[in-house]
């Protein structure tokens, strides 16, 4: 008897997801910051195989290589909403001397993909691909209009991606009132043998900010008092000693009350006398999910002063990874100014608000049933990501993002310690499975 649940999915889709994952790992897509990139080679990929499937679709470029493919899929009710899919073609970069495997020969080893991008996100690129050419196959149709966005620079600062496209090409996303896109959906494995799958229903803001410190330049053997070295460190120092105040957005609270639900806890976060420190504490390895959503962050990450040990620079010049709470631009920006104080100086490098999709709704619940049909032990729990993702560029168009990349992990995997990652790697079954899911939600979203 043939499976209620297979779908359109068939064994040439479940063997062309991890071909697909693996040839797309091979085209190395490193994105180095500054500009240099060069995602072209992979969008030709999957144009190409977009083209195969009777999917037209259109390469677009704000600087040469630096490639977007987009294309719109029509659904069988043009009066209804269309969807936005999208997935990066970029990459963070490897060094190979640290890998257990060269990190862009995607092999296929022990039931396991290999290589930069498996899991952030060719994974998701590839599970889209094998979709799409499965439907194409089984003449199928989804109930609405799909606009496929595999776009270039995410692991940057979008500009020549997701940024371009909503403001050089935002009539391609005409109709689009929702998205899915990374990071979610994929197996947390919480104490007790819990079977969490969080899913993004809103992200931190980018704050990316360039510390300047001025002083007077001098031999390095005489006493100097206006060092901007010594002003530059002190700052950071102070950037990374403050204890930033508890702030809870709306995704927040939500995940907090599903999980502590999960765990049999009566909690509320709006509560006078609540305690989220506390509350976490009780939720175990879940606690992981949300510890770093509920206050603003500002992580040092980046030097730069001086040419030679004898001699007092003029000027140093630090960077800070800050990300934001929803809600809390304003204490960053008060805060972080107390902070440099009057001897430093700074800007954003890199500025992106805090997005939030609302839970309460018919796509969440239509998420949260592709997990289930899949996975019966699965309990689905929106959370806030800690870092950005391109939903925030599309939110311009008024387009409400969703982290959904189903995966099925084993026990034992950390899938978050491998984005950006040593060793990165996805299991071929969890591929399968989320071609499965993302067939069966793309085709019940409404």
């Amino acid at each position: 008897m043939a499976d209620p649940l297979q779908g359109r999915v068939d064994e040439r889709a479940l063997d062309e997801v991890v071909r697909f994952t693996s040839d797309l790992i091979r085209i190395d897509t490193t994105n180095y910051g500054d500009g240099e990139c060069r995602e072209r080679p992979a969008a030709e990929y999957v144009a190409e195989l977009l083209a195969d499937a009777g999917v037209e679709p259109t390469l677009l470029e704000r600087t040469p290589g630096r490639t977007n493919v987009v294309a719109r899929i029509p659904g069988t009710d043009p009066a209804a909403p269309a969807l936005l899919v999208h997935g990066h073609l970029d990459v963070v970069p490897a060094e190979a001397e640290e890998w257990s495997v060269p990190p862009f020969s995607g092999e296929v080893r022990d039931g396991v993909v290999w290589g930069r991008g498996a899991v952030d996100m060719k994974n998701m690129d590839a599970m889209v691909l094998a979709t799409v050419r499965a439907w194409a196959r089984a003449g199928a149709r989804p109930p609405r209009d799909l606009v496929l966005a595999f776009t270039a620079d995410e692991e940057d600062r979008g500009i020549e991606g997701a940024q371009f496209l909503a403001g050089k090409h935002a009539a391609l996303f005409e109709g689009c009132t929702q998205g899915i896109g990374e990071s979610g959906a994929y197996t947390f494995h919480a104490d007790g043998g819990r079977r969490l799958y969080p899913v993004a229903a809103g992200e931190r803001g980018v704050a990316w900010l360039k510390l300047t410190a001025r002083g007077t330049a001098g031999h390095g053997s005489k006493i100097n008092r206006d060092n901007a070295v010594a002003r530059l460190a002190a700052a950071v120092a102070r950037i990374e000693a403050h204890q930033w105040p508890v702030r809870l957005s709306g995704t927040v609270k939500a995940a907090l009350r599903g999980l502590a639900a999960e765990y049999g806890i009566e909690t509320d976060p709006d509560a006078p006398d609540f305690d989220v420190d506390v509350l976490l504490g009780k939720l175990g390895l879940a606690g992981k999910l949300v510890a770093a959503t509920v206050r603003n962050s500002a992580n040092p990450t980046m030097l730069s002063a001086g040419y030679k040990v004898n001699v007092i620079p003029g000027s140093a010049v630090g960077y800070v990874d800050g990300r934001l709470v929803p809600g809390g631009e304003e204490e960053f920006r008060t805060t972080v100014d107390r902070l440099t104080g009057m001897d430093v100086t700074w800007e954003y490098h890199q500025h992106g608000h805090a997005i939030e999709a609302p839970v309460d709704v018919p796509l969440f619940t239509r998420i949260r049933e592709a997990i289930e049909a899949f996975d019966p032990r699965a309990r689905v729990v929106p959370f806030c990501m800690t870092g950005g993702t391109d939903a925030k560029q599309f939110a311009a168009l008024g387009i409400e993002g969703y982290g959904f990349s189903p995966v099925e992990l084993p026990e034992g995997y950390d899938y978050q310690a491998l984005f950006h990652g040593v060793d990165e790697r996805v299991p071929v079954e969890g591929l399968r499975f989320g071609v499965r899911v993302l067939d069966h939600f793309l085709m019940h979203s409404l």
